[in-house]
């Protein structure tokens, strides 16, 4: 592990981590998914860094993730909000670019996950995993339940480092690697 993410004694190593809230309508005051999130990576010993939400706007998702993704201190980017397929929806379009590889694993387990809870209206849903300059980014829909499914079913496991036989964090020291 790299010297500035070290583990503590049981072998966590807690991650710096920033949330995104992309909605038309949500406040801090209501944002029930963003605080799911925030508050699921805080209870399982990571640190949010930074938190935001912004309107449905492709160019100030990019540029808020723009901005954590280029951060040293910023490993994992969890935005919420803007997968589905309306017009406003461009979460997915604003973030792609800016990866340098997907993982095209998380959207397809979140989907499989998803079916278990809600059936086909899970086709609806552009879940996006990927790696943008070293950092770890997921992009997951707006309801804190697709949050819920997201955290539980995939990311807890896979930002901590002591799940095995393999998790992301083991990686973040060779993300960057070219």
């Amino acid at each position: 592990m790299s010297d500035e993410l070290r583990a503590d004694a049981s072998g966590f190593v807690p991650l710096p981590v920033a949330v995104l809230t992309v909605s038309d309508s949500r406040t801090e005051a209501d944002d029930k998914s963003g605080k799911l999130l925030a508050d699921r990576a805080v209870g399982a010993g990571h640190q949010v860094v930074d938190r935001a939400i912004v309107r449905d706007d492709i160019y100030q998702v990019r540029a808020v993730v723009s901005r954590w993704i280029a951060d040293e201190a910023v490993k994992v980017v969890m935005t919420t909000g803007g997968t589905g397929i309306t017009g406003r929806d461009t979460t997915p379009e604003a973030v792609r670019p800016l990866l340098d590889m997907e993982v095209d694993g998380f959207g397809e387990l979140f989907r499989h996950l998803s079916w278990e809870e809600i059936g086909s209206s899970t086709i609806q849903s552009r879940a996006v995993g990927g790696v943008a300059n070293g950092t770890l980014v997921f992009v997951m829909p707006g309801s804190s339940g697709a949050c819920a499914t997201a955290w539980d079913g995939i990311l807890q496991q896979q930002l901590d480092r002591r799940h095995k036989p393999c998790n992301f964090v083991s990686l973040i020291p060779r993300l960057r690697e070219r």
